[in-house]
């Protein structure tokens, strides 16, 4: 039986040519909204817009928790939210339209899946932690950083592929 392998091939964007377009995109955003691109913000809204519906005397007490509650405005109507929204629908379109949408973990033959999702919500939960000391994910502090030529924008980048490159010795055994 002779196997296709033109049918199962995958074909992505060329990475500078989608890092070419990330760019645009953050021009752009910057150009129409007078602020860089970024998910944090919209994982902020999420968590108060809970807090607020489960606990409304904690998140109006917690000083953190009460910037961010209005009276008639909900937490979750904001731009960052419908971006994050956006990115979320376009990625199930186009996974849908290149046939990629499946229930499956991709490790090394050297690990379990289990212990691949564990590193996966390792990483997650200290990424999120990270942004949250930051002031912001990757997309916000150092995308848009970069952006507009801030040095902290540079930093924050090297700092983030400068430890990834340290810390991926430790760990590479997770993916080769």
């Amino acid at each position: 039986m002779k196997i296709d392998n033109q049918k199962n091939r995958h074909v992505y964007w060329n990475p500078y040519f989608g890092g070419f377009l990330l760019g645009i995109i953050i021009l752009f955003t910057f150009y129409m909204t007078g602020r860089g691109l970024g998910a944090s913000g919209a994982m902020k809204s999420s968590v108060v817009a809970i807090v607020d519906t489960v606990t409304p005397e904690h998140a109006e007490a917690n000083a953190y928790y009460s910037k961010f509650i209005k009276d008639n405005e909900s937490p979750m109507n904001t731009w960052l939210v419908f971006e994050a929204l956006g990115v979320l629908i376009g990625a199930f379109i186009s996974g849908g339209l290149s046939g990629r949408i499946g229930w499956r973990t991709q490790h090394s033959p050297k690990i379990t899946s289990k212990r691949r999702l564990a590193f996966a919500l390792g990483g997650g939960i200290l990424f999120g932690l990270g942004a949250q000391i930051a002031r912001g994910c990757t997309s916000g502090a150092a995308l848009s950083g970069m952006a507009v030529l801030s040095t902290g924008g540079f930093i924050t980048m090297l700092a983030i592929f400068g430890t990834g490159y340290l810390v991926a010795y430790f760990f590479r055994k997770n993916w080769i």
